[in-house]
């Protein structure tokens, strides 16, 4: 069985806990205004041209996103890692794109590197039919999971997708006992009032739920930026500032008092 990838990061130490390997694989069902992988979310192999500006000059370069990996492959590039994964106490990361997307190779690929001894996680959005967490509950130690906004029609309005199916799913892993953690990200103007912050810690408090284990808080920056210009794509978050480092340590403090240690960042 193969699965489709568009990047491999070693070395990655904000997807989990220790040094990680994360395996970004192709496709996402969410169109999030703040993406900056715009090239995870098509499910399908497809050529990019990518268009760099130096002063007056244009240059144009095609690149192939997306190419296909088996489990043997994942655990090459894993073993060659092995030595900083073990004392770190590291691992291995399925992000995205959405992981779900690919279930049968997620399954398979969990399941492998269990095997091999190496802790495991998924980096989700949520939004995936819930009988595919039968097949990964057994073969994954770790959730990170993404809360984007509480208000089902706004979170169509930013991602494309509405949050019901998100928030049951976030419900079923709690009650499996596998660790959790949530990752909120900050995105000013979008879910950073206080109605909806007020709401969104009542909502974790009420969880309660030795599973969730941290509460990392992403602040939306302009990584991507430079992606869509690349792409020639429309850039949604352009006029959307950062938040400051103040604010963020103002919402570290904020949720903090669910009782669930809180980290700014991944």
């Amino acid at each position: 069985m193969k699965g489709l990838i568009f990047s491999i990061k070693r070395y990655s130490i904000y997807d989990g806990p220790g040094i990680r390997v994360t395996v970004f694989m192709k496709g996402c069902p969410l169109s999030c205004w703040w993406c900056h992988n715009p090239e995870g979310i098509s499910p399908e192999q497809e050529e990019l041209t990518e268009v760099y500006k130096i002063g007056d000059k244009e240059f144009v370069k095609k690149r192939m996103a997306g190419q296909y990996y088996t489990t043997e492959d994942i655990l090459k590039v894993l073993e060659k890692e092995r030595v900083f994964i073990e004392r770190s106490g590291g691992g291995i990361t399925f992000s995205g794109g959405e992981p779900f997307m690919q279930p049968e190779f997620l399954a398979e690929a969990l399941r492998e590197c269990r095997k091999s001894g190496y802790h495991t996680a998924i980096d989700t959005s949520g939004y995936f039919q819930s009988e595919i967490l039968k097949q990964v509950l057994p073969h994954t130690n770790l959730f990170l999971f993404d809360i984007k906004h509480l208000d089902p029609v706004k979170h169509l309005e930013y991602t494309g997708v509405s949050n019901i199916m998100i928030l049951q799913n976030l419900s079923k892993i709690i009650k499996s006992g596998n660790d959790i953690m949530l990752r909120i990200p900050i995105l000013p103007g979008i879910n950073d009032d206080v109605v909806h912050l007020n709401a969104l810690r009542d909502y974790i408090s009420g969880l309660n739920s030795g599973s969730i284990k941290m509460i990392n808080l992403l602040p939306y920056h302009r990584i991507g930026s430079s992606k869509y210009r690349k792409l020639g794509r429309d850039d949604r978050m352009k006029s959307f500032n950062p938040p400051s480092s103040e604010r963020m340590k103002e919402l570290k403090k904020f949720f903090s008092s669910t009782g669930i240690k809180v980290k700014i960042g991944g």
